[in-house]
């Protein structure tokens, strides 16, 4: 009894709802498609939910070994791009010039459609992994760069005077001051750019790669309705590893910055 009481009243209760709807609906749509309204390529438009979990269940293990591939790859280079974001947010706040100079290039990398860049840095680069890396870094460079130079700029002037008064050095103001109240603006973007990076390495898959859940996907794509269900399966797998990607980052933001108000005990104080 206890235990229904804390189901009913946790984040869970909603959320189950919500994706139990769903699945009903879905299930339904694609019965409607295949048996009253007899739509041609019905499944591959909208497959039953049970076949595609089933298909899930048989190639667990090779799903699981591509999307690793992915993911592993992905992260490389998501670290690559925070580490650089980082450091370039970091250098901009030192000094004017260099966020003159730096800031107005970052932005316009970003115009270059990824659908287009990929291509690009696979056809110079020749190698599936190194280009993965470069899209998923690429990727991430911008958000993490903005929202940690927004964060180290976040900083209260008086909070700011009170430690020059104390003739703080530089590096005691950034790494008391500076980088703390930066952190939730760098989740923020972290939390932005994790699921686009695996997403970056996917479409770099596409182009021709030997491993990875993007291969499989396209390989079921071209083979058509008889693979119907294993594509819809990479396709879940490739939005399993990005909310998984979310969730890490969700969960080192809980971590690193346990003040913040939403990770309050009924929003309370420090």
């Amino acid at each position: 009894m206890k235990a229904e009481n804390v189901f009913a009243r946790s984040r869970l209760l909603p959320l189950f709802v919500w994706i139990f709807g769903l699945l009903l609906v879905w299930e339904g749509a694609s019965w409607l498609l295949l048996h009253v309204l007899e739509t041609p390529l019905a499944q591959s438009k909208l497959p039953y939910v049970h076949e595609v979990v089933a298909t899930l269940w048989k190639y667990g293990g090779t799903l699981i070994k591509e999307g690793a591939a992915t993911f592993g790859n992905a992260g490389v280079g998501f670290l690559i791009g925070a580490v650089s974001g980082v450091a370039l947010a970091v250098l901009m706040s030192l000094s004017r010039i260099i966020e003159r100079l730096a800031f107005p290039y970052a932005i316009a990398s970003q115009m270059i459609p990824i659908l287009g860049l990929a291509p690009i840095i696979y056809g110079i680069v020749r190698d599936e992994q190194i280009s993965r890396i470069i899209i998923a870094g690429y990727i991430t460079f911008f958000p993490v760069s903005l929202n940690m130079l927004r964060g180290l700029r976040s900083v209260e002037p008086s909070a700011l005077e009170l430690m020059h008064s104390y003739a703080a050095k530089p590096w005691a103001v950034y790494w008391k001051l500076r980088f703390p109240a930066a952190l939730p603006g760098l989740f923020s973007g972290l939390k932005i750019a994790a699921p686009l990076a695996v997403t970056g390495a996917i479409l770099v898959e596409l182009m021709g790669a030997q491993h990875g859940i993007g291969v499989i996907m396209l390989r079921n794509l071209y083979y058509g309705p008889s693979h119907t269900y294993m594509f819809w399966s990479t396709v879940i797998v490739g939005a399993l590893l990005g909310i998984a990607s979310y969730g890490l980052m969700s969960l080192a933001e809980r971590l690193a910055a346990p003040w913040q108000p939403e990770f309050r005990p009924k929003g309370g104080s420090r």
